[in-house]
């Protein structure tokens, strides 16, 4: 089965940066949206950023302007760039992949951001 693998996570200073990577063991086909999303401890899983086929992007409020999402080709599938790190964007990223001609949605194991000083 294929599966979806973060990296670029750890920790960092406050004002700093950090690239997540979302890669694919396998090719998928059938891939509409990516996204990533975030969990913090002891909060619900939230939205960060969507990316469609034609390059469309959508933000949270909290990240507009310091993160950006994009695609890659074959294997990776998508990236985050995320800049202007606070602390409370401090948090487990998971990347997600939609199929919907499949009806299904993959999701990463998550990769760790930490921010503080």
């Amino acid at each position: 089965q294929v599966r979806l693998v973060e990296t670029g996570g750890g920790l960092v200073q406050p004002g700093g940066s950090l690239r997540l990577s979302c890669t694919s063991s396998g090719i998928i086909f059938g891939i509409n949206n990516m996204g990533w999303y975030r969990q913090a401890p002891g909060q619900e899983r939230e939205l960060v950023a969507t990316i469609t086929t034609g390059g469309g992007t959508n933000y949270a409020d909290s990240v507009k302007g310091r993160f950006t999402i994009s695609r890659g080709t074959a294997k990776n599938l998508a990236y985050l760039q995320m800049n202007s790190l606070k602390p409370e964007d401090t948090a487990v990223y998971y990347c997600n992949a939609n199929l919907p001609l499949r009806g299904m949605q993959l999701w990463g194991q998550g990769t760790l951001v930490t921010v503080s000083s």
